[in-house]
């Protein structure tokens, strides 16, 4: 990876970028939390079947990570600003090893459910630790923008999702369930070789302090706040069909209480402060979660939707379903390349509009290329939205804070995914209807106006290229 930098008399001189030995680890570390969210997917059948086990117990696989996910990643992004990126880089991904072998040899359900939590925990290292390497090595190489070092992070993230669920179900079809999670274990290893020769050390602790103070401590109250808001929204938001009034009224208090204490906290977790002064963060978060809330409307939903209306097979939706995800790290790579961060979310907002209102087309009889040509316009959301909305955060948020901004932007991205599983049962009830679909892409198609309308003031304040 080179850039080019015009100087004086004409001559154009090279200018070194990160080169792929840095990045290769990077992405590989980034890409573990997508990739095991979807990778069970099409084993939870098997499990259950293997533990006798209903759906209700085996779906606490996929929520557990999704909870230890959208705590662990600012979490991580924190504790990587303050004990060094590389450092809890390479402890996350031995955690992920330690979770991969355990549920390679669990004898129970709850043993595989703690496998899971520790699984999120771990991936949960990868991202928000290498967008703080990523910023520290832009410190000290000014000539050189990491545009394409980002834009790799996030193509890396979406063809490892696309590709989780038919990897999952190959490899559950050749070896059983249990070799989703020791596929871990090999990539573990490999990502940890790959990051210790290749990834910069992180500086002695007296450099990475000002004038070599010694830190202030890690702001833990402020952390359990965060964790316990985060976890009783999560699932207050997990059943709007049947909503928990109690759980919603103890997320107003913990919000409450997180907000007070880290106003009067001298290095807050979250700094609230920038918060509220920085509304283009804010607008960016709303943005992320808002994208996401449409794109797994449409992975899961529109899935749904599938198997029960049209009569395909899970290998079936699967393989239409495909092109969309295929399609989303296609129509990222030039916009990656070109570091094009405000064309990416304008092209975002104006997909979140068209895809729903050809979604408002669909019914039972729909000819499948039209399923495809539609569902592709969905791929624009989900792959120009990461680029656009991650290189957005990476300007916006204090290059002190970029941890936590970079692992907020997950937490906000996991809110989508709650919101929409909510969505789609409020709509289809007990069955996957026509009606029920068009219920969804109506609240879809509001959604995209509001993208849209929200889009324009904070792509503005961007640099067209970071």
């Amino acid at each position: 990876m080179e850039i080019c930098e015009t100087v004086p008399r004409g001559h154009t001189r090279e200018v070194a970028g990160p080169g792929w030995r840095f990045t290769l680890p990077l992405m590989l570390g980034s890409s573990l939390n997508p990739i095991n969210s979807s990778i069970i997917a099409t084993t939870l059948i098997a499990i259950g079947h293997t533990f006798h086990a209903g759906a209700a117990s085996t779906i606490w696989l996929v929520s557990t990570l999704y909870l230890a996910s959208a705590i662990g990643q600012p979490t991580m992004g924190r504790l990587a600003e303050r004990l060094g990126p590389r450092r809890v880089f390479v402890t996350g991904l031995v955690l992920v090893g330690i979770g991969g072998a355990l549920g390679t040899v669990a004898p129970n359900l709850p043993t595989l459910v703690a496998a899971r939590v520790i699984l999120g925990v771990g991936t949960s290292a990868g991202y928000p630790t290498a967008m703080v390497i990523v910023r520290r090595w832009a410190a000290q190489h000014e000539a050189a923008p990491p545009g394409g070092t980002l834009g790799a992070l996030a193509i890396a993230a979406q063809v490892t999702s696309a590709l989780g669920l038919p990897l999952g179900g190959l490899l559950a079809a050749a070896a059983g369930w249990r070799i989703t999670f020791f596929i871990n274990v090999p990539l573990v290893l490999l990502g940890v070789l790959m990051t210790l020769a290749w990834v910069p050390r992180d500086p002695p602790r007296a450099e990475r302090t000002a004038a070599g103070a010694a830190p202030s401590p890690l702001d833990v109250p402020g952390m359990v706040l965060f964790a316990g808001t985060i976890a009783s929204l999560l699932f207050f938001l997990n059943d709007l069909h049947h909503p928990r009034w109690a759980l919603g009224a103890l997320t107003v208090v913990l919000l409450a209480a997180l907000v007070l204490w880290e106003r009067r906290t001298g290095d807050p977790f979250v700094d609230v402060r920038m918060l509220a002064g920085n509304k283009a963060l804010s607008a960016t978060y709303l943005r992320v979660c808002l994208t996401f809330l449409l794109n797994y409307c449409i992975l899961y939903g529109l899935t749904q939707w599938l198997q029960e209306t049209r009569g395909l097979s899970a290998i079936g939706v699967g393989l239409l379903i495909l092109p969309m995800s295929v399609f989303a790290a296609l129509v990222s790579l030039p916009f990656a390349r070109r570091n094009l961060v405000r064309p990416a979310l304008y092209c975002t907002a104006a997909a979140a509009v068209v895809g729903p209102v050809g979604l408002l087309l669909f019914t039972s009889t729909t000819p499948v290329w039209a399923l495809v040509l539609i569902t592709m316009v969905f791929g624009v959301v989900s792959g120009l939205g990461v680029i656009g909305n991650q290189a957005a955060v990476y300007q916006q948020a204090p290059a002190e804070a970029v941890g936590v901004a970079a692992g907020l932007m997950r937490t906000f991205t996991y809110l989508g995914a709650v919101l929409s599983s909510s969505l789609i049962s409020l709509s289809f009830g007990d069955r996957a209807t026509d009606g029920g679909l068009h219920t969804i892409t109506v609240a879809l198609l509001g959604l995209g106006v509001v993208l849209c309308a929200i889009t324009p003031s904070g792509a503005r304040r961007l640099k067209a290229k970071p």
